[in-house]
């Protein structure tokens, strides 16, 4: 197992770690009933915390942001010779941990995307993983939840007895909600986004060639050029810059960590 501790990239404290040792980490919070929130950030997830300081406050408030993207993994790499070999893929690590719970017989609830799609994923989760529970499931409302509404879920989540949430609301709202609810909850939250459609069968992942060179979000973008292109023609040149300022010493970006009051906002 690989734990190389948190590296800032671009402001935002990235673990530098491998999936045996986010696993453990994981199952390990589970187990002993923990509030632990997680997240798998590529370039767009860590630019969203770079050009946003208060999501860069959040975002540094996660217990766990594992390399999702291979720029960030190489950037840990160039930065800080943290050496590591493989990214953390969410939608691979959100498998590694649904085997891992599936062992340990820790149940885990589904949060976010549709009522369909959340269906079609709990169906193949338990083909893969037998003796996987599923302790429940909820479709996102797709707007800001009011104070009640935000309680109404904790209860329902609390009350279904699952030791894990899987959260798939989409970058960068799943962080938010992960943040929000850490404490609230008192148990590891996931935010591996596009893990639920991946693995729902709703849509297809970059061939492996592309995933292994950093192409991914080239093959995302082709799927669905009119909401991604200005997300990738912007935030992928400015990330290498960025990242290139660091290494030659040029720019130096500030670590921001949250406040207690900031975990009071309400984001479905």
């Amino acid at each position: 197992m690989i734990n190389k501790g948190k590296h800032a990239i671009c402001g935002v404290n990235i673990s530098a770690v491998d999936y045996d040792s986010a696993v453990q980490l994981i199952t390990n919070a589970a187990q002993q009933r923990i509030p632990f929130a997680v997240s798998a950030l590529a370039v767009h997830g860590v630019m969203t915390g770079y050009l946003d300081t208060e999501h860069r406050r959040r975002l540094n408030g996660l217990d766990l942001v594992v390399p999702d993207g291979q720029p960030v993994k190489w950037g840990l790499n160039w930065l800080y010779k943290t050496g590591l070999k493989e990214r953390v893929y969410g939608p691979e690590l959100t498998l590694r941990v649904a085997k891992a719970a599936a062992n340990q017989q820790l149940s885990i609830y589904l949060y976010g995307s549709k009522l369909e799609t959340l269906d079609l994923f709990e169906e193949n989760l338990k083909e893969q993983f037998p003796g996987l529970q599923i302790a429940g499931k909820e479709p996102s409302q797709f707007r800001k939840l009011t104070s009640e509404e935000k309680m109404g879920v904790v209860n329902r989540i609390q009350a279904s007895g699952a030791q894990l949430v899987f959260v798939g609301l989409g970058c960068p709202r799943q962080e938010v909600w992960a943040f929000e609810y850490r404490d609230l909850l008192g148990m590891p939250l996931l935010a591996v986004g596009a893990a639920f459609d991946f693995h729902a069968g709703t849509l297809k992942q970059a061939p492996p060639w592309m995933q292994k060179r950093g192409l991914e979000w080239f093959y995302r973008m082709i799927q669905e050029p009119k909401r991604l292109w200005k997300r990738y023609m912007y935030l992928n040149p400015l990330y290498v810059f960025t990242v290139v300022g660091e290494l030659i010493g040029f720019k130096k970006i500030p670590v921001l960590f949250p406040t207690g009051s900031e975990r009071e906002q309400s984001f479905g």
